[in-house]
C-alpha cells in the first residue's frame, strides 16, 4: 500500500486529480442511461384480460381490462401497475387513447357498442355514448385530435367522432360514414386500430379483415391504401410522424417509414421477442415500445393466469 502524505506542486495536484475528475464525469453520464431503462415487464395485477394501452405524462401510462372494463395506471420506470379505475358491470376496455392537455381518457368499448370518457384526475366517467347496437358494432379503438377523438368500428363501414371544444366540453357525437377500400366489411373483424396525422384532417386505420392500412380524409370519408404494405392480422397501430408501428396479432410488430403523402410504405423491421403472446395494441415511451399481450392463443374470452405490458425496443 502506497500513502502519500503531502502534494506541494500545482502540477502534480493537477496530474492526480485529472484522471479522477474524467472518472467521475464518466459515471455520471453512465447513470442516467442505466436508470431510463424501464422494466422489460409489467404484470396488470388481478386483470382477467387485455387490450389497450395508452401513454400519459413522464413514465405514466394506462391500459384496461378487455372483458371487465377496468382501467389501470402503471409506471415504465418503475415497473409497476395497479387499478386505477373500477368501472360499473357491464363495460368493456378496447383501444384507449389520452388527451394529456385535458387529462381526458377515451376507451372504445367493443361489443358493448359505446365508448366511455374518463377523468384522469378524479377518476370519474365525465361520458358515455352508444354508438351502435351491440349485435351488429364493435367499437374497437380510438385517436385523439385537437378538436375531438375518432373511434372505429370493427363491424360497420363508418367511423363515430365526439367532438370536443379547447376547454374540454364534450359535445353529441357524428357519424362519419367511409367509401374505399376502409369501408370493406366482408371480414369477422374488419377496421381496428386508428391515429390521426398531426394536423387531424387525415387519419390512418388498420383494417385486420384485409391485413392493409388505409388512409382516410375526416371531411369526405373517402379512403385510399397505403401501397406496399401489408400486415396480415393487423389490430393497433402507433404513428409518430412518418413512422408507424403496426401490432400483429401474429407476435410481430411491423415498423413502416411512410411516403410524405401517406402514399405509400415501407417495411424497415420485424419486431418479435419471446415474451411476445398474442400482443395487440401498443404505445411509445422514449425509444422504447410497450406492447399489450392479449393472449388470444387461450380463447375468446382469454383464459390466461397473468396479462402484462412487455416493453421491447421500437
Amino acid at each position: 500500500m502506497y500513502r502519500i502524505s503531502r502534494i506541494d506542486s500545482p502540477a502534480l495536484i493537477r496530474t492526480a486529480t485529472a484522471p479522477l475528475l474524467i472518472l467521475a464525469v464518466a459515471i455520471a453520464l453512465a447513470v442516467p442511461a442505466v436508470a431510463s431503462r424501464p422494466a422489460p415487464v409489467i404484470v396488470l395485477p388481478g386483470a382477467s384480460s387485455a387490450e389497450g394501452i395508452a401513454g400519459g405524462r413522464g413514465a405514466t401510462f394506462f391500459a384496461g381490462d378487455l372483458f371487465r372494463g377496468d382501467i389501470f395506471r402503471g409506471n415504465f420506470q418503475r415497473g409497476t401497475a395497479r387499478l386505477f379505475i373500477d368501472v360499473p358491470d357491464g363495460r368493456m376496455a378496447v383501444g384507449m387513447a389520452l388527451d394529456p392537455a385535458r387529462r381526458l381518457l377515451f376507451v372504445a368499448g367493443g361489443f358493448t357498442g359505446q365508448a366511455y370518457v374518463y377523468d384522469t384526475r378524479t377518476r370519474a366517467t365525465v361520458a358515455s355514448y352508444q354508438f351502435g347496437d351491440p349485435q351488429a358494432s364493435v367499437i374497437n379503438d380510438v385517436a385523439v385530435t385537437k378538436r375531438g377523438a375518432w373511434f372505429t368500428d370493427s363491424k360497420q363501414a363508418k367511423l363515430f367522432f365526439v367532438p370536443m371544444s379547447r376547454a374540454g366540453e364534450l359535445r353529441p357525437f357524428r357519424t362519419l360514414a367511409l367509401s374505399g377500400p376502409a369501408a370493406d366489411t366482408s371480414g369477422e373483424f374488419n377496421l381496428n386500430g386508428i391515429r390521426a396525422t398531426a394536423g387531424g384532417k387525415t387519419l390512418i386505420v388498420a383494417h385486420s379483415g384485409n391485413g392493409r392500412l388505409h388512409t382516410v380524409d375526416t371531411s369526405t370519408g373517402d379512403s385510399a391504401t397505403i401501397a406496399g404494405i401489408r400486415v396480415p392480422s393487423v389490430d393497433g397501430i402507433v404513428l409518430q410522424g412518418r413512422r408507424l408501428w403496426a401490432v400483429q396479432n401474429s407476435n410481430r410488430v411491423t415498423r413502416i417509414r411512410l411516403s410524405p403523402r401517406l402514399r405509400a410504405g415501407v417495411v424497415k423491421r420485424i419486431i418479435t421477442s419471446e415474451r411476445f403472446q398474442v400482443p395487440a395494441t401498443a404505445t411509445r415511451h422514449g425509444r422504447w415500445l410497450a406492447v399489450v399481450n392479449a393472449k388470444f392463443d387461450t380463447g375468446i374470452p382469454p383464459t390466461a393466469d397473468q396479462y402484462e405490458v412487455v416493453l421491447v425496443r421500437g
